[in-house]
């Protein structure tokens, strides 16, 4: 990586498009020119440019064409270059993939006078999460070894993956559970060896009414506080009405409002404290976590 007085030498849009490359090839196992045409608005003669500027300039050796895949795949020596090779670097890009578009080209960012707090990083494996991702878009069963904090030794059964979920601090797969017959959510990094992928099952995302059901959590300034706090909460929140809906899964209920810092297992003696509240508690009630 070069420092700070040192400049890349590429371009940004380039740079963005090559770890865009080397995400995909590393966690998916498959890249083809069609992922940067969906993801970027580039043609695909770019598309195949930028993948054979890549393996020339950037990887050499970490590519390699498969007729079987109709794509390309990283190869045994496969190693990163402009990326960690971590898998929340995947994940993430995922969640922000709606945002990438030809607008970085032209967008100047300074990300001087800027401080992140990064979470800790759960490891998970390519290995591991390549079988999940195929599963999951193949609506096929899954058998894994998975651990817990209630069951810490390893355990193998069979799920069926359908979405992956980011609670704002670690990632899970939506799936069903064989075992427990009923969708569940494990967490990634608690996967243990290599899943291994069965045949089709009926069990996909559209049976699983739990997460297709929408619920609206309304949120409000502690009544507690004065109408002047009230007032500077509202704002803080981009509260209208003197309230914040936030529509979600009815599964990700509990995430939701652990991203906000709500705890409703006791009322805070100080309104000063967590300022906000949950306004429709009953109706949320069923949702939460035990």
């Amino acid at each position: 990586m070069p420092n700070q007085t040192t400049s890349w030498p590429f371009r940004w849009d380039l740079l963005l498009r090559y770890r865009f490359i080397e995400t995909i090839a590393l966690w998916e196992g498959r890249l083809t020119t069609r992922h940067l045409c969906d993801t970027f608005g580039i043609g695909r003669q770019q598309a195949s440019k930028d993948i054979n500027n890549y393996i020339r300039e950037v990887g050499p050796g970490n590519l390699e064409y498969d007729k079987f895949l109709k794509g390309y795949k990283p190869t045994a020596e496969f190693t990163p270059r402009l990326t960690q090779g971590l898998a929340d670097e995947y994940l993430h890009l995922m969640a922000r993939n709606n945002e990438l578009s030809n607008m970085f080209e032209s967008l100047a960012l300074n990300v001087a006078n800027v401080e992140v707090l990064s979470v800790p990083v759960r490891d998970v494996k390519p290995e591991v999460l390549r079988p999940i991702m195929q599963a999951a878009r193949q609506q096929k069963r899954l058998e894994v070894d998975y651990v817990s904090i209630n069951n810490p030794d390893r355990e193998g059964r069979i799920i069926v993956p359908h979405t992956l979920v980011y609670t704002g601090l670690r990632w899970h797969v939506r799936a069903w559970c064989e075992k427990n017959q009923e969708y569940r959510d494990f967490v990634l990094s608690r996967f243990r060896d290599i899943p291994e992928i069965m045949e089709d099952s009926t069990h996909g995302v559209e049976q699983d009414e739990q997460w297709n059901k929408s619920i609206t959590v309304r949120i409000t300034p502690d009544p507690r506080l004065s109408k002047e706090q009230r007032e500077v909460v509202e704002v803080d929140y981009g509260m209208t009405g003197g309230a914040l809906e936030i529509t979600t899964r009815a599964k990700l209920v509990p995430y939701a409002l652990k991203l906000l810092h709500i705890d409703l297992e006791k009322e805070l003696k100080d309104p000063t404290a967590q300022q906000i509240v949950v306004h429709n508690r009953d109706e949320i009630k069923p949702w939460l976590f035990g």
